[in-house]
């Protein structure tokens, strides 16, 4: 009997420890796909680096309304590190050095899709001795434009953004795993309640056409307004509002990547959604967005 309890005991470990062992190769596999498919996340030591750092601000060598928007939000909102403004040609004699973190506008670089549409972010990354900017040490990066639109309605966003990218580095020194995990969308909050919430209307996808049908999902306050009126709205109730930025192709045909995110003020994110658009499932903040953060 006892040599019969010890075989069923061992052969019990043994199970144990098989299933132990599969588990743990299901999350190393995952993890291995996670981290192909997104720039690997800054080393502790190297949020350190930044932190330490001296932040260039890189401003486009050409003439670009950009330089202005993020200069301004910069010298209001920026406090986590010594800064100052460079121009591109500075960026590329100082972005070896690690003494140095820059905020600067990527250009098509990061999701390319298949329909070879491509993107504009605000980047945050450390000086290295990457050859490529896309192997240098990276923070976060945020949508801020298509690439090939002329269009200046993400003025509003860019002092949300400037706030959550310092956020972001806050975070990542003690929740550095589950944000490799999920993304921007380990921000996603259920946060709504007792807030206005303001949507560019322009930027609706079309089952979200009106507030009426909207409010069959959605059960709290919501406005339909112009990038204008948002940025009336934010200026007399900031306290109580987020705003809805949406980064897209602006083209009638389905084809691009589309990105929602839902800000306040403060630079707090509530929401960020991306996906691709398809005859199916148009450009725009939609039903399924909705029912995600009800």
């Amino acid at each position: 009997m006892r040599e019969n309890k010890i075989v069923h005991t061992t052969r019990t470990m043994s199970v144990k420890v098989l299933s132990k062992r599969h588990i743990l190769s299901v999350i190393l596999i995952f993890l291995g796909i996670v981290a192909m498919a997104k720039s690997p996340l800054p080393s502790q030591q190297q949020i350190g680096m930044f932190l330490n750092s001296t932040t260039c601000i890189v401003l486009e060598n050409e003439v670009n309304p950009y330089n202005a928007f993020i200069k301004e939000a910069v010298e209001e909102h920026w406090k986590t590190t010594p800064f100052e403004f460079i121009n591109e040609t500075e960026f590329e004699a100082r972005r070896f050095d690690s003494r140095y973190s820059f905020l600067v506008l990527m250009k098509n670089v990061y999701d390319k899709d298949p329909g070879g549409v491509s993107y504009n972010y605000i980047s945050l990354v450390l000086g290295s001795k990457a050859k490529k900017l896309v192997d240098m040490p990276e923070f976060c990066n945020v949508p801020l434009q298509y690439s090939n639109d002329n269009k200046l309605d993400y003025a509003y966003a860019i002092p949300a953004i400037v706030q959550f990218v310092q956020k972001h580095v806050k975070n990542l020194e003690k929740k550095r795993f589950m944000i490799s995990l999920r993304g921007l969308k380990y921000y996603n909050s259920s946060g709504f309640k007792g807030k206005q919430l303001l949507m560019n209307r322009e930027k609706m996808a079309p089952d979200a056409y009106s507030v009426e049908k909207i409010n069959g999902v959605y059960p709290y306050f919501v406005k339909l307004l112009s990038v204008d009126e948002i940025k009336e709205e934010i200026a007399s109730n900031p306290k109580n509002s987020l705003f809805h930025f949406h980064v897209g192709p602006n083209q009638e045909k389905a084809v691009g990547r589309c990105f929602e995110m839902i800000f306040d003020v403060d630079g707090n994110l509530y929401y960020f959604n991306s996906r691709l658009i398809t005859n199916e499932d148009k450009d725009g903040f939609n039903m399924k967005d909705f029912k995600r953060i009800r």
